[in-house]
């Protein structure tokens, strides 16, 4: 059989995983914007809790994801919980660093007029601090999830879905005719998948980042 007559006859299966694969990292993804520009503006505004927060995530990203998937099982259980959980922590390091440099670039002078208007803290925040430091924000969240996205296979190895079904099927039976079909259809829709988002990501920065900042 050939790779184009086993996409022919698969490609059902893998758009199935693929489905499952965009949520285990959308989903993951959604909860480290949440939390990760949180922590962000938190390490921006304390010199103190700075090195604590960078450090902490830092060193989950160092942490080998089968490993991490696997110490989450006890938490967690099997299945897609695990995966999700771990994503997310891969996802903050990105997302945390971009908003404190994000928001470091904003131009002080900027802010200290805003302050000389009245306009309180949380105002100057969400008005005028993450407005500019978006575009810096939104690469973070675009580096996060391209991340997540290879990541994203292993999770087959807790129990969890996504196109990582197709890959270690095909390397289980590594020496039969069939097996490089599974690994590179598998991998092939993890490539297309990543696209996809670096799209959606462009297109979004085009649609919420105001000429002045582009």
């Amino acid at each position: 059989m050939t790779f184009w007559e086993y996409l022919g006859e698969n490609y059902r299966v893998l758009l199935e995983q693929s489905f499952v694969h965009v949520q285990l990292v959308g989903t993951s993804i959604v909860l480290a914007v949440v939390v990760g520009v949180l922590l962000g503006i938190a390490a921006h505004r304390s010199a103190l809790l700075r090195p604590t927060i960078l450090n902490v995530t830092s060193t989950l990203l160092t942490i080998p994801s089968p490993a991490l998937f696997a110490l989450l099982i006890p938490f967690v259980g099997i299945g897609n919980s695990a995966p999700i959980l771990a994503l997310f922590l891969y996802a903050l390091l990105p997302i945390v660093r971009n908003t404190v440099s994000g928001l470091r670039s904003v131009d002080p002078a900027i802010v200290q007029s805003a302050r000389g208007m009245g306009v309180g803290a949380l105002g100057r925040l969400l008005r005028i601090e993450l407005p500019l430091a978006w575009p810096v924000i939104l690469t973070g969240i675009r580096v996060a999830t391209l991340l997540n996205v290879g990541v994203a296979a292993i999770a087959v190895l807790v129990g969890g879905g996504g196109l990582g079904e197709e890959i270690f099927r095909g390397i289980r039976s590594l020496g039969s005719p069939f097996a490089p079909n599974l690994v590179f259809g598998g991998t092939l829709f993890v490539v297309l998948i990543a696209l996809l988002f670096d799209l959606f990501y462009l297109a979004l920065g085009r649609l919420t980042t105001t000429r002045g900042v582009r």
